[in-house]
């Protein structure tokens, strides 16, 4: 039954991934005049993440904080990283936004020409120009009011504890003078199986947006303590959880 339940799960997910997929191709044909942020484009993945959730009998999220994030405010966000499905539950939150993510997920058919559609930002590790591209492209969509979405720890967590972060997303937030807004994501480690394509065991994820930390008041010479404030602030919920 597990290996039935489990092949049924990937071919949807495939399925939805590949629909998604021609969906954004379709609206970026007929709306590339009028939706040059994307943001039309960027909404699909709302109903891709239900149904991608939805589908998966061993998964379960706890969505809270939404009351936290305000709708006319760009922020600078930055969450915690486990998995690949944190991807598809950030969608939760219904907020326009670019990711900005590695250069490999690019080159996944239908994955990564999803995330080029939607004019997500492309980061080449290890590459110093592409570093200084994507805060370029990052600064450029937050003034045009879009949110960016950082995973400050630079690579996926294995123990459920938070690496240490890096400095780019808070350097952006001080000199953009926007707003950090700290997502805790929590049980989606154990939500795609490692080793094998069988699920297994039922998991249940958390999303959890926490209050914005102000930057306007903020100088350069603060990065170190914006830092901290945030990854203490996002800690300390983690080992609550």
């Amino acid at each position: 039954m597990t290996i039935i339940v489990s092949a049924g799960i990937w071919i949807v997910t495939v399925l939805l991934i590949i629909l998604l997929f021609f969906v954004e191709c379709i609206l970026t044909m007929i709306l590339f005049p009028f939706d040059r942020k994307r943001k039309i484009i960027h909404s699909q993945c709302f109903w891709w993440a239900d149904a991608v959730i939805g589908f998966n009998p061993y998964w379960h999220l706890q969505v809270s904080g939404l009351e936290n994030i305000d709708k006319h405010k760009t922020y600078i966000v930055v969450a915690n990283h486990q998995s690949l499905a944190d991807i598809v539950v950030l969608y939760k939150t219904r907020m326009q936004f670019k990711w900005v993510a590695k250069e490999s997920l690019f080159k996944i058919p239908f994955i990564g020409w999803c995330l080029f559609l939607t004019k997500h930002i492309r980061l080449s590790r290890g590459k110093f120009g592409s570093i200084k591209k994507v805060y370029r492209e990052a600064a450029h969509w937050l003034r045009r009011d879009v949110s960016v979405v950082f995973f400050p720890e630079g690579t996926r967590s294995t123990t459920g504890k938070m690496n240490e972060f890096q400095n780019g997303a808070f350097k952006l937030a001080i000199q953009e003078k926007k707003p950090i807004l700290p997502i805790v994501i929590d049980g989606t480690g154990e939500a795609i199986p490692r080793g094998s394509w069988l699920f297994k065991k039922k998991v249940t994820g958390k999303l959890t947006v926490l209050p914005l930390v102000e930057t306007r008041d903020l100088q350069p010479s603060d990065l170190a303590f914006l830092k901290e404030t945030v990854h203490r602030k996002m800690e300390c919920l983690i080992e609550t959880i």
